[in-house]
């Protein structure tokens, strides 16, 4: 049996802190995890007969219980996710524990909670003071390259001047391209220079979770107003997109907005798309964000995502030979939660097996996690799997046919060859009987833009994915 004890192996709690971010994104901002699991201090972890056993100490009786009941086994599952073995948690009861020294803060509102073991967290008042931020996101450990120079110089120059130009900032890109790092980043910026700058960040979520129960409460209305339009002198806001087609969140949040506009203070928002594609979101809203500057983020080239695995990896103090870092970032890309993802998994598997990263451990997860494929290969894939969930032959998606159930698999196979693969749209068309490329933008456009408003369409294409 092998130990890890976190005092003697300081890699362990970034994997815990990865596990807790997968986390995150099934909970989203609930104040549950803040409640109860971002307490938990890491105690230790054994590995025997392949299986990880992992220890955590509790701070209360309470605490203790109600992580058992509601979280181990969702905690198993990220940390299996993360280790890519089999995992098991233990909790430890230990009321002298300070839990200062958790792992990391999870990024939600700073919100009073009620712990009653017996029924859920509940908000029960609206603090006012400014969100302690991540400090691991700052500009220093942001990478830059083409893909995102732009949107790290708006980001800088209003960090380093609040409320004076680019005033709102609107940062757009797909997921996990680095738009909540620089929302941290300005927010850290603006306190280094100025100590008692009051900076908040909130996700979008959260914002209208707060809204809600001001609305329940009438008293705390009053209290709501307050704190978000008259208590930040900066507020950075995640996936705004989340407030769209929710009416009374969107009627609050303008008005915060020109408050917080009218007396100079500074506003970004982040969204995974520009602001005129935010479906179900009220012009009014819409033209506001495009009055300041529109900065978007695109997946990074090869090169950057080499620096931002080496620049990781000096950040945790781990040895990357070159040709790893090059693999690695030859076959994971668009995604750099991803691309660092591949790294904490190496760092296990050198932690659990007492050796250095090598190029042959790299091949191996590699083959796991990514099997090797050539973009024609994946375009096979995508267009067997949509012909056989239509009950269609591959050769009627190439074909000219055009009666509604081909035009419709041949458009989805389309959108999906695209999110999937590095091909252009005249590459795609090629795949589809010599179709002109401006047939595949269409067609791609259309179900990008129903799959977001069609349930139906998009049970179709989740189906899909998950079967490719």
């Amino acid at each position: 049996m092998r130990t890890f004890n976190s005092e003697e192996n300081k890699d362990w709690p970034i994997v815990w802190r990865s596990a807790y971010e997968l986390l995150e994104k099934s909970y989203g901002s609930s104040g549950l995890l803040k409640a109860w699991v971002q307490p938990l201090v890491w105690n230790e972890m054994t590995t025997e007969g392949g299986e990880i056993h992992v220890s955590f100490f509790a701070t209360t009786p309470t605490q203790y219980d109600y992580v058992i009941r509601n979280f181990k086994d969702r905690i198993e599952s990220a940390l299996e996710q993360i280790t890519g073995s089999k995992c098991k948690i233990s909790l430890v009861q230990n009321s002298e524990i300070n839990t200062n020294t958790a792992p990391f803060e999870p990024k939600t509102a700073e919100v009073l909670l009620s712990k009653d073991a017996h029924s859920e967290p509940k908000i029960t008042s609206f603090s006012t003071q400014s969100r302690v931020l991540d400090d691991r996101y700052t500009f220093d450990t942001f990478v830059v390259g083409s893909s995102n120079q732009f949107a790290h110089a708006s980001a800088v120059a209003v960090a380093e001047k609040p409320g004076a130009q680019y005033n709102p900032l609107f940062i757009y890109s797909s997921p996990g391209l680095g738009k909540t790092h620089l929302l941290h980043a300005i927010g850290n910026y603006v306190l280094s220079q100025k100590k008692n700058a009051k900076v908040q960040y909130v996700s979008a979520e959260q914002f209208g979770n707060e809204l809600i129960v001001g609305i329940k409460d009438k008293g705390d209305m009053a209290a709501f107003r307050r704190k978000w339009r008259d208590s930040f002198d900066v507020l950075l806001i995640d996936d705004i997109q989340f407030i769209a087609g929710k009416e009374a969140i969107q009627e609050e949040f303008f008005h915060t907005f020109n408050a917080l506009y009218s007396s100079r203070r500074q506003i970004v928002v982040t969204s995974d798309r520009p602001p005129k594609d935010i479906r179900e979101m009220e012009e009014r809203i819409r033209t506001r964000f495009e009055m300041g500057l529109v900065s978007d983020i695109q997946p990074p080239e090869i090169e950057t995502r080499i620096a931002i695995l080496k620049a990781k990896a000096e950040r945790d103090d781990l040895y990357l030979p070159d040709e790893v870092a090059t693999l690695i970032a030859t076959h994971v890309k668009g995604n750099v939660r991803v691309l660092e993802g591949f790294l904490v998994k190496l760092q296990a598997d050198a932690a659990l097996t007492g050796t250095e990263i090598s190029l042959e451990m790299a091949k191996n997860l590699l083959q796991i996690r990514l099997p090797e494929e050539t973009p024609e290969s994946s375009v096979e894939q995508i267009q067997a799997a949509v012909a056989k969930y239509f009950h269609i032959r591959v050769q009627d998606l190439k074909s000219k046919e055009r009666t509604q159930n081909i035009a419709s698999a041949r458009h989805i196979a389309m959108y999906l060859i695209r999110k999937y693969t590095p091909l252009t749209y005249q590459e795609v068309a090629k795949f589809f009987g010599g179709r002109d490329h401006s047939t595949v933008i269409h067609a791609v456009k259309r179900i990008a833009d129903s799959v977001e408003t069609d349930p139906e369409l998009n049970r179709i294409v989740t189906a899909i994915q998950s079967s490719i």
